[in-house]
């Protein structure tokens, strides 16, 4: 059996769930989420308590378990708590700014690299080194932080580059004289 998918999904206060033909549309504070799961699975709902069931042992179906499981609770974490990710600078002349739905970072490339927020996410910059980037759809979240993040990605020996603030990055030691 699935561990992530035998979990229950307990909705929040002020969080509805509602499924039919398991297309799935969540409804909270910070917005609302919908998608389209497998017609395998049986998504049932118990007063504030949400349940995953798959139909048989094939391959395909204990994949897929713990699969939508997480993801219908990530959208009821989402429309309820948000996710965030905050992205740091290092490096000489590195900075980021934003204006509207523009994103600009001077990462040491000659021109300014210029990213448009998708719908959905909003950037913060408290810092002109630092970046909040938050919503309420995860993968969306992650994915532009990515993205950012791939403009200079960190490197091993002087440390510098666009990392996410809990990243860890190993340090090589580099060339040494004979």
């Amino acid at each position: 059996m699935s561990r992530i998918g035998k979990k229950v999904i307990t909705l929040p206060q002020g969080v509805e769930l509602q499924v039919e033909n398991n297309y799935v549309v969540v409804k909270g504070p910070k917005g609302s989420l919908e998608g389209q799961f497998n017609n395998d699975l049986t998504i049932s709902i118990e007063g504030n308590v949400v349940t995953v069931v798959r139909p048989d042992e094939t391959k395909f179906s204990r994949a897929i378990h713990g699969t939508t499981r997480a993801l219908i609770n990530n959208m009821v974490v989402g429309v309820s708590d948000g996710f965030s990710k905050h992205l740091r600078m290092i490096g000489v002349g590195y900075r980021v700014s934003i204006e509207g739905n523009t994103l600009t970072i001077l990462a040491g490339y000659s021109n300014p690299v210029i990213m448009e927020v998708p719908e959905g996410l909003t950037v913060e910059v408290p810092k002109n080194t630092e970046m909040i980037i938050s919503g309420i759809d995860k993968q969306l979240v992650g994915e532009f932080a990515a993205n950012i993040r791939g403009v200079r990605p960190p490197e091993p020996y002087l440390g510098k580059g666009i990392r996410y603030v809990d990243e860890y990055v190993r340090r090589k030691e580099g060339k040494t004289a004979k």
